[in-house]
């Protein structure tokens, strides 16, 4: 760091001449989070803008490093560091702000949160300097001029006083900012959620959205605007991409808000992916209203690769949807999800409960409506009222906030009153909704969608670690938010699981036709698998009948049956705190099994289901190996 005395009028001050920059993205991913890692590809934007800036720009990933904070700015020694923060990483942030500022480095705060409470921020002593909106010519410019004295887009302190200069102007021409820095990635970033080995990556093509929900932070980051980058703009990237991961295949998340917001834009693109031929799938975020209004294009983009769609569903209840000037109709939903599924697309639905009005028997409600119209992967939040929004304005107003502990500000706790259920009872339906929904139907109905696009069945390998896959994320993502209580949670799931018996009989699959399991169908032979799940005094069971051929049902019931030739007896709050560790292979939980058989004939029926599984998931696992060496992407 360089210090320079300039004049400024009648002023002086201090201009820093910064050299060595450190961009930081804090640890802690909260709720829903744990679906994927989030790779910091607004750093990396920043980063490439600020290169030519500086003698050097490191990102860190706190969520990966085994070193602490500390060592790394005693090996890069940066004169400033700037830190990328959420709500829920208010407290983390500020903890290595502090780091940062005791060692006399410049801090600087970014991202959704800072833009919403530059004030409180500053307050702190260990701040410097808040980047509200984007960050690219932001930080540029104040690392050229070393000060951010008339700066547009940042707050600071000055003489004891913070002062906030004006807004900075949505960057028009997307065009115009470099690519991410991917070269200063240091880890490989993965997809909890879907396991088809690809290597991950993000992009962004579009930033804003047209939307004007009153709980999305949408619309004042971008003023319910949106700005575009070209076809050919976004093309460069992606081979940037493919040449950064050695031409493997990828999974993309684009980050934009609203991908479908220039149809004309995507159908072009459309062009471009289909005449390159990239192998690249991609998972996008887009509006209800938007697929039903484009049925042709989003087949279009469906055979280019574009195969993953989240869409924010809110409710199933126009009445919610108009309160929160969410501009869609639940007509809208159905015709979306069907359009999506025709394309054998992977189609994933948000809703939020606890909207005022809502009462218990109205919640347990979304779960089944999901299923209904056919979502395949859904997830349900506590509505929040993040800083900034219509939403947040109006409770505030109301005086009807009572948590202001930002951390919980993660859509898993409830922070304000305007319901009948207490915050307890909210965060306990919360967890029956995601329960009710992943049932084992659930899992077979998106294996027989997908299946149409491909012509093959899910082998039974990737059907286990999708079940293990969606386990561990509905583990990590309640784990430290319900304070260590989730055993509390257990009868809240082992309701749901009963509850959702009754609807699931209306949507019986055939496992068979969908999972290749033909070979391990063999081995076992005909069985009835009791699977019992225990908490408390309280048993529900799932029981599997095989034959040699093919399953005959999976059913759900309400304690036991006495009929089963294999006996699984799992204790859910033993299961908590094992998901981590689980591996379908590992030889513990097979011996586990052989103690629970109660005769000989038993012990020869687990082997059985031992040998089955070894064979099968083996095979599947040399065959998937076999198919990375003829692509020649072994490593």
């Amino acid at each position: 760091m360089v210090l320079v005395k300039c004049p400024n009028g009648k002023e002086k001050f201090d201009v820093l001449k910064f050299l060595r920059v450190l961009l930081v993205k804090p640890k802690g991913r909260k709720g829903l989070g744990f679906a994927a890692d989030v790779i910091p590809i607004g750093l990396e934007y920043i980063a490439a803008s600020i290169e030519k800036e500086v003698d050097y720009v490191h990102i860190i990933d706190m969520e990966f490093e085994k070193h602490s904070f500390q060592h790394f700015l005693d090996f890069f020694h940066p004169d400033l560091v700037a830190i990328t923060m959420s709500a829920t990483d208010h407290n983390e942030g500020l903890r290595l702000a502090k780091i940062a500022k005791d060692r006399g480095i410049t801090t600087v705060l970014g991202g959704y949160h800072p833009t919403a409470i530059p004030d409180e921020l500053l307050s702190h002593p260990q701040v410097d300097i808040i980047v509200r909106g984007e960050g690219e010519l932001t930080m540029k410019e104040l690392l050229q001029k070393g000060s951010p004295n008339g700066i547009l887009g940042i707050s600071f302190k000055k003489d004891g006083k913070i002062i906030h200069n004006p807004d900075r102007p949505l960057i028009e021409n997307l065009d115009s900012l470099p690519f991410p820095a991917r070269h200063l990635r240091r880890y490989k970033y993965r997809d909890y959620m879907n396991n088809n080995g690809k290597e991950v990556d993000g992009i962004t093509m579009s930033r804003g959205c047209w939307g004007r929900c009153s709980f999305c932070c949408e619309p004042y980051m971008s003023k319910s605007r949106m700005r575009f980058r070209s076809p050919e703009n976004i093309m460069n990237e992606l081979f940037e991409s493919v040449s950064f991961h050695k031409g493997k295949p990828l999974q993309i998340f684009a980050t934009d808000p609203h991908f479908m917001g220039d149809p004309k834009r995507i159908d072009d693109l459309c062009d471009l992916l289909q005449q390159h031929k990239l192998d690249i799938t991609f998972s996008v975020m887009t509006r209800v209203d938007s697929i039903v209004g484009h049925p042709e294009l989003v087949k279009r983009m469906c055979d280019s690769g574009i195969l993953s769609y989240e869409l924010g569903f809110e409710s199933p209840n126009q009445e919610d949807l108009n309160n929160v000037k969410k501009g869609t109709t639940v007509e809208m939903q159905e015709k979306a999800v069907k359009i999506l599924r025709n394309n054998s697309a992977n189609v994933s639905g948000t809703f939020v409960i606890g909207l005022p009005g809502h009462d218990e028997e109205e919640i347990k409600q979304f779960p089944i409506y999901a299923k209904k119209i056919g979502l395949m992967n859904c997830a349900f939040g506590i509505v929040t009222p993040f800083i900034g929004t219509e939403f947040y304005e109006k409770l505030e107003k109301d005086n009807l906030i009572f948590e202001r502990d930002w951390t919980k500000y993660d859509e898993m706790h409830s922070v304000f009153k305007l319901n009948p259920l207490t915050p307890e009872r909210l965060e306990e339906l919360e967890t029956y909704c995601m329960a009710r929904f992943w049932t084992i139907n659930t899992l077979l109905d998106r294996a027989e969608v997908l299946q149409k696009r491909t012509g093959k069945k899910t082998s039974l390998k990737d059907f286990i670690c999708d079940i293990i896959a969606k386990a561990k994320f509905a583990r990590n993502a309640g784990y430290d938010l319900r304070n260590g209580k989730l055993e509390d949670y257990a009868k809240v799931v082992l309701d749901a699981i009963t509850d959702a018996e009754m609807e699931e009989n209306g949507r019986k699959i055939s496992m068979h036709d969908v999972i290749e399991m033909s070979r391990f169908l063999k081995i076992l032979g005909p069985q009835v698998i009791q699977i019992a799940l225990k908490y408390d005094n309280q048993i529900v069971s799932y029981v599997i009948k095989t034959t040699s051929e093919k399953v005959e049902f999976i059913k759900t019931i309400f304690g036991k049956q006495n009929n089963a030739t294999m006996d699984i007896n799992i204790n859910l709050d033993e299961v908590i705190n094992s998901f981590n560790s689980y591996s379908p292979l590992n030889r513990l939980n097979y011996i586990s099994l052989l103690k629970q058989a109660r005769n000989g004939e038993g012990i020869l029926n687990v082997l059985r289901l031992c040998s089955a599984l070894t064979m099968d998931l083996s095979c599947s696992f040399l065959k998937d190996k076999f198919i990375v060496i003829k692509n020649g992407l072994y490593q």
